[in-house]
């Protein structure tokens, strides 16, 4: 029977990456277009011959032109796949994560590619920069009222997010503010013991970064009786995790000062506002001055914002990378640790290594790796789909060469 769904066809040879288990189409793989087809519509992806490859939705300003959601089996009811969607998502997150605060719906990795839902106690934060599926959005957020409404979570207010460059690229509307009912966006949260305020209006993304959940609880141990410095330290999470592991004292330091004033709330809110000294100043700064005046750590943590947003600029992000990695190697004391990541999905966890390896050679540092960790497994990692795999951390002990 003829699907009720627009067929685009591939040229002869293209669709090599949906073919070896990707999720997108590109403008330069594609053969034609049928009359008619808006963007945002949802259509049937066929090799030349006529092969059903994928169910998706097309936009032709996009350069990833058509975003799977379907595999080999076709689409009917959208709506039906939506729902086995989000509750596969929920059921997954049950099963693997504390699910009082966590990413609900993490894009590709959740078959649902353009959109992210984070869940901060009963509220939602929701972010949709693909035009396809910010049409679905609302049925997307119905579903997942009503999966977590079965399990007795009632969400109580949700607040839309939009990135404005991914919005233009997509050439759609960047939308932010309430879904429903407005509430107060200062939300409340405790993750690890540690208690937060997230600003899910107005801080970075959707307000907290989940992912580094597990890799704050895996600091914790390090820090008993320790002396801790805490670089790109945000809103302090990382700082307030080492308190709460028992360190003795924190040196945390950002470049923005809302952060900052954010962080400081975060301490009051745990009565840890005289345990770390929070500055305001520009890491690349900080460290050589430390250095400078004989300064030295029992735990140095590096959280840098992703210095890299694109392949071309690679090279210079990983300078960047080995600057401070190799400064931060050299404020820990002898057989002291050094925690590090990068958040950039274009550098490669072999690219990061060797930044580190080169870094600890310069610094003439020898390093034994205690853990290798990436991001909490509410953000899947989806394997063939290198945009999820973003986060490489690692925790190292430093010590002086011999």
């Amino acid at each position: 029977m003829e699907n009720k769904y627009s067929h685009i066809t591939l040229k002869k040879g293209e669709g090599r990456l949906i073919k070896s288990g990707g999720l997108n189409v590109f403008d330069n793989e594609i053969a034609d277009f049928p009359e008619g087809i808006i963007d945002g519509d949802i259509v049937e992806i066929h090799d030349f011959d006529g092969f059903y490859l994928g169910t998706g939705f097309i936009n032709r300003r996009s350069k990833i032109t058509v975003r799977l959601l379907a595999r080999r089996n076709r689409v009917d009811d959208i709506g039906a796949l939506i729902k086995l969607r989000v509750k596969n998502a929920w059921e997954y997150r049950k099963t693997t994560v504390d699910t009082a605060n966590c990413r609900l719906i993490f894009s590709e990795a959740d078959f649902l590619p353009g959109i992210v839902v984070d869940k901060f106690g009963d509220h939602l934060v929701v972010e949709s920069n693909a035009l396809g599926i910010d049409r679905l959005k609302m049925r997307i957020l119905d579903e997942l009222k009503a999966v977590l409404g079965a399990d007795g979570i009632n969400i109580r207010g949700i607040y839309a997010r939009s990135d404005a460059k991914l919005c233009s690229l997509e050439g759609m509307e960047a939308v932010n503010g309430f879904i429903g009912p407005e509430f107060d966006t200062d939300i409340k949260i405790t993750e690890n013991g540690v208690n937060y305020i997230v600003d899910i209006k107005d801080g970075q993304k959707t307000g907290f970064f989940l992912d580094q959940k597990y890799n704050r609880l895996a600091v914790q141990k390090l820090c008993a009786g320790a002396s801790v410095l805490d670089c790109f330290t945000h809103t302090g999470s990382f700082a307030l995790n080492a308190v709460k592991g028992g360190a003795k004292e924190v040196l945390a330091a950002d470049i923005s000062a809302t952060a900052i004033e954010q962080a400081r709330k975060n301490a009051a809110l745990n009565g840890y506002e005289d345990k770390v000294e929070f500055i305001c100043t520009d890491v690349f700064e900080l460290l050589p001055d430390l250095i400078g005046r004989g300064r030295s750590f029992d735990v140095v943590i590096l959280d840098p914002p992703a210095f890299t947003k694109s392949r071309a600029s690679v090279k210079n992000a990983a300078k960047g990378y080995k600057e401070i990695n190799l400064r931060g190697m050299k404020l820990v004391r002898n057989n002291g640790y050094l925690c590090t990541c990068s958040c950039s999905r274009f550098m490669e966890p072999d690219a990061f290594y060797e930044v580190i390896r080169s870094a600890a050679k310069d610094a003439h540092k020898r390093i034994r790796q205690i853990e290798y960790r990436t991001q909490s497994p509410d953000h899947p990692i989806l394997w063939d789909a290198g945009d999820t795999y973003y986060l490489k951390f690692y925790i190292l002990q430093v010590c002086d060469e011999i």
